[in-house]
């Protein structure tokens, strides 16, 4: 109950008066948090996640009676905070839009036998929080939040009596904001799951309330982590993967020429010419969209990219590379719509050889099975970066963190045709804490 001549809270959802001037959205700054329109359905967790990013919080009193709830945390500034990050970001729980402000009390002392189902949920809670969140106990920024967390969850399916679909894990996880992406695989025998929300907010919230939890009756049990990957590569939208931004990627089912959108053709290009040269401009053919002109910074790179990738294979074809007559690709002239085939790469931030001297010069080898991985962060482990790789489609052999420094690998695919697409899909990968990932072909093997 709370003292001092403010209004009793019952946990059943009722209270012994009204609360005067709670339907403001504006107040005095209190760390007890008013929150209202809450859905029918919700649980004490999925509440309590909202303020965990935020610092520890310290209550909750649930008026499920009147869709509503008050959220006490430990200190005024990180309820401020989130008063603040959830006035520009509207929060959501279970896709319905909810209501937060401050509280007209300035603590929530509740009575703990009316409310022990709650108490027993946040203890619970704390104590995961305790273990894996590194914002416990630590000092949040009044204009901005960060979270500690990737956006990105790794799920086991354990005790998989029923199929569980890429649609049902979309179906389950949309309940805590947008998924953007979704890859399934299986792994040890066991239906694994890489799922990517637009904010690690959500993601803290539906592993808060999923983990542990049965999809089905008595069976398929949902165990959910955070992944080290702060981005997922999809390559098809099918029944294995889907990107719910890019409704433009391809089944799979085929091996296109050229990817369906021209943007992407253009990054192709650069990526596999650039392991040999810095490319300058690219010009596809308006009438045979499969070849391109390309051209490079010098003549000894042209000759370089033509020695080593003339008759490698690429999408189950032949790459045919030869000098051109050209001597420079031309820009379209000004106000000549030429659809977009043309593009200046002068300025692009992927050259591998701008610097003179630069070591990318001693280490151009012809494409091969194994790849030479570089500037991977501290956080990052060797299992997330073979799964990463094996989403390009391809089989991971063999993997070696460098002995004296991890932040170089080598990562062997099971052909040089997967190894070359893995080099053009992952070159420059954002893999978090401001780390892209470097990828060439290496000369050595595992």
């Amino acid at each position: 109950m709370l003292r001092s001549g403010t209004p009793v809270l019952y946990a059943n959802g009722n209270d012994s008066k009204k609360f005067k001037g709670e339907d403001k959205m504006d107040g005095a700054p209190s760390r007890v948090l008013h929150i209202r329109k809450l859905p029918g359905e919700v649980t004490e967790t999925e509440v309590i996640a909202l303020g965990l990013p935020f610092g520890k919080v310290t209550n909750i009193l649930m008026l499920k009676g009147k869709n509503q709830a008050f959220l006490e945390l430990a200190t005024e500034e990180a309820a401020i905070t989130m008063v603040n990050y959830y006035s520009a970001v509207t929060p959501h729980l279970r896709n319905q839009p909810i209501y937060i402000q401050y509280s007209n009390h300035k603590e929530l002392k509740t009575d703990n036998t009316l409310n022990q189902r709650a108490q027993a949920v946040l203890q619970a809670v704390t104590a995961v929080q305790t273990a894996n969140t590194p914002l416990s106990g630590t000092t949040v920024s009044e204009s901005a939040v960060t979270p500690a967390q990737s956006p990105v969850l790794r799920i086991i399916i354990d005790n998989m009596y029923y199929p569980v679909t890429l649609d049902v894990l979309h179906q389950i996880f949309s309940k805590f904001g947008a998924v953007l992406k979704i890859i399934t695989f299986t792994k040890n025998n066991q239906f694994q799951a890489l799922l990517q929300y637009g904010d690690p907010v959500n993601a803290q919230q539906a592993k808060l309330a999923l983990d542990g939890q049965n999809i089905y009756n008595a069976c398929c049990t949902l165990r959910i982590d955070f992944s080290k990957l702060v981005n997922l590569n999809v390559k098809y939208n099918n029944d294995k993967s889907r990107d719910y931004t890019r409704p433009d990627l391809p089944s799979g089912d085929g091996q296109p020429a050229l990817d369906p959108a021209i943007a992407a053709a253009f990054a192709k290009e650069t990526s596999l010419l650039g392991v040999y040269g810095d490319v300058q401009r690219v010009k596809i053919l308006y009438n045979k969209k499969d070849s391109a002109l390309i051209q490079m910074a010098d003549g000894n790179q042209s000759q370089l990219a033509m020695n080593h990738l003339n008759g490698q294979k690429m999408y189950g074809k032949i790459i045919r590379v030869t000098l051109s007559k050209h001597q420079t690709v031309q820009l379209p002239r000004e106000g000549l719509d030429d659809q977009g085939l043309t593009k200046d790469f002068g300025n692009s931030p992927l050259h591998r050889f701008k610097k003179p001297g630069s070591k990318n010069f001693q280490n151009i080898f012809p494409p091969s099975a194994t790849l030479h991985l570089s500037n991977i962060p501290p956080s990052v482990a060797e299992e997330d970066l073979r799964t990463l790789f094996a989403n390009t489609g391809g089989t991971v052999k063999a993997f070696k963190f460098f002995q004296r420094d991890h932040k170089m690998a080598l990562l062997q695919m099971a052909t040089v045709e997967e190894a070359i697409q893995a080099l053009i899909d992952l070159h420059n990968y954002n893999l978090g804490e401001n780390h892209h990932l470097r990828v060439s072909f290496s000369k050595s093997t595992i």
